[in-house]
């Protein structure tokens, strides 16, 4: 049964992640938090001011397809456990939200995760956006807020996040990202206990160098679209 310790306070995070918390460092250095912090701002300006002129386009095919709202908000799990707004672009039917549980013997994810690669929620349009990862532009919203960062692992809904173990939510040390270890390293081919042993892995050995690497291996794997649903 999912618990609710992620909506407590930073300490209360740090208490469930105790048992394991040697495993990873709690703090991160002021100089590369601050350094991140610089370079997350940017990047999410820039890729704003990059991507703006794909906007309309976007819109349209949405709405040239499927009825309802541009955009799917979601509430996802992040740093330290705090709950916040997750924005992307809709690839999905307006009731696909109703329907999971329907659909829920199809689930080809193991763990706290829930994946299907042909997933009939899935709307034409919305197959293309996620393959080309152009769905979670609006994600750069969250990253000027400050909710998530550039680097960093991926945020998963609270009913997930419930069933993780203290191990598991070590991944929870550090902000949210669009991209990751785990989405440079085969995404929805590996396993779920693979893509939480990459994200801890990640956690253990953030850094600024740690970083670029991602990001310098983020656009192949995007063109290759290896394990996108």
């Amino acid at each position: 049964m999912a618990t609710e310790w992620y909506y407590g306070s930073r300490e209360g995070y740090e208490a469930f992640v105790a048992p394991v918390a040697d495993q990873v460092p709690l703090r991160e250095g002021v100089g590369y938090a601050a350094a991140r912090r610089a370079f997350d701002i940017a990047a999410a300006l820039g890729g704003l001011l990059l991507l703006l002129p794909l906007f309309p386009f976007i819109v349209a095919l949405i709405r040239l397809e499927t009825s309802g709202p541009i955009f799917f908000r979601q509430q996802r799990v992040g740093r330290q456990g705090r709950l916040f707004a997750c924005y992307k672009f809709r690839s999905m039917a307006v009731d696909a939200e109703a329907r999971k549980a329907s659909i829920a013997h199809l689930n080809e994810a193991t763990g706290a995760a829930f994946k299907i690669k042909d997933d009939p929620r899935i709307t034409g349009v919305g197959r293309f956006l996620r393959r080309s990862s152009l769905d979670e532009f609006p994600q750069l919203w969250n990253v000027l807020r400050g909710d998530m960062a550039v680097v960093g692992p991926r945020p998963q809904i609270p009913s997930e996040v419930g069933d993780y173990s203290p191990a598991q939510a070590l991944r929870l040390m550090v902000r949210p990202g669009l991209t990751c270890l785990w989405q440079v390293s085969g995404r929805s081919h590996l396993d779920f206990q693979e893509w939480m042993e990459l994200d801890r892995e990640y956690v253990r050995t953030r850094g600024l160098g740690r970083d670029l690497s991602i990001l310098m291996r983020t656009l192949p794997a995007v063109i290759q679209r290896k394990g996108a649903y």
